[in-house]
């Protein structure tokens, strides 16, 4: 090989190490362009009424801000009384399931008696740790304030700049790439906006509507603490795939205490939802912008998790939906259908 291209390999090498150093910098402005690409929707339509750009983006930032606060103020403190509430009945749930554990080790046949030994084992572990002591060391990891103000701030910040002249990055970005390639890298930005804009709308209408089929269906049988378990059914729905089997866990151990039908009729609820989910809900609000096959999903899940962590996983669909467009113009189209 040629002096010229060892150089280049070096510099693609350390050039790779500083991305890979600054990731969570990356992510965050990534978080910030997806949110930019839906809020400008909202931007341009305003503007028909309000022409003075950045009075809109600032009338649109402010209504956002506004409903999350009273959001906030609405669903926040009876969300934490239960949720402490639910921290208080958990030794109550262990105990249960330590009972039912001993019944049906009673009942099986005795070449299966070890099994479930097993299982009684582990449920006395669990009944020996200190509940309070995990969920204050659970909340103290992901509650450290002053990160989280300073990330939420950059991202603000970062939404704001480029909002207020979208065009000038959007340029500034293609002006990276050959003048050769620009029509085209274009062309997939143009996609990868409506895919982005069509996934967040999609999956903000989902989250609702699961919310209050949770707790409709959780108040229906008797379940307590249903606010708190449709809130994070709906949340959790922001996640594919794992987020609805996260989702059945607390319910349907809190259900336990009152009878096990109870909890396999939670169980049973949540597959039900999942599936209204899956063959109503998403073919209806999505459509055939973002059309990425569950295995695919749950694969991209994983990979960002391991590379990217908590955050990787909240936007691997929205990073999956990208590279599938970038993929399809450049290596579909580009390479595979010209073979």
């Amino acid at each position: 090989m040629k002096f010229s291209q060892w150089l280049s390999l070096v510099i693609l090498g350390i050039c790779l190490y500083i991305f890979w150093r600054i990731r969570n910098v990356l992510l965050l402005a990534l978080t910030a362009v997806v949110f930019v690409v839906v809020i400008n929707r909202a931007v341009v339509a305003l503007q028909k009424r309000i022409p003075r750009r950045i009075t809109a983006v600032f009338a649109i930032i402010i209504s956002i801000l506004l409903v999350l606060v009273i959001f906030g103020l609405i669903i926040v403190p009876p969300f934490s009384q239960q949720l402490q509430e639910l921290v208080n009945l958990t030794p109550q749930i262990i105990d249960r399931i330590q009972t039912w554990l001993t019944r049906l080790g009673g009942w099986i046949p005795s070449f299966s008696s070890q099994s479930f030994q097993s299982l009684e084992t582990i449920s006395n572990q669990l009944q020996s740790i200190n509940i309070e002591m995990i969920f204050g060391r659970f909340f103290r990891l992901f509650s450290n304030t002053l990160t989280i103000t300073l990330n939420l701030f950059l991202v603000l910040t970062l939404m704001i700049m480029m909002l207020l002249n979208p065009t000038s990055y959007r340029q500034l970005f293609i002006k990276t790439f050959p003048s050769s390639l620009r029509q085209r890298v274009s062309h997939v930005l143009d996609n990868c906006e409506d895919a982005i804009s069509g996934w967040f709308i999609g999956i903000l209408f989902n989250m609702i509507v699961i919310a209050l089929m949770s707790m409709t269906g959780l108040w229906i049988l008797g379940v307590p603490l249903a606010l708190s378990n449709g809130l994070l059914a709906g949340l959790l729905a922001f996640i594919p795939n794992l987020g609805p089997v996260i989702s059945v866990i607390p319910p349907a151990a809190i259900a336990l205490l009152d009878a096990p039908w109870k909890a396999g009729a939670v169980v049973a609820l949540y597959i039900v939802i999942q599936q209204i989910e899956s063959n109503v809900l998403t073919p209806l609000v999505m459509k055939q912008q973002v059309s990425l096959l569950p295995a695919v999903t749950l694969l991209a899940q994983v990979i960002f998790a391991v590379f990217f962590g908590f955050l990787g996983l909240l936007l691997a669909l929205p990073l999956t939906v990208i590279l599938q467009q970038w993929l399809k113009e450049f290596w579909v189209n580009g390479i595979l259908e010209q073979n």
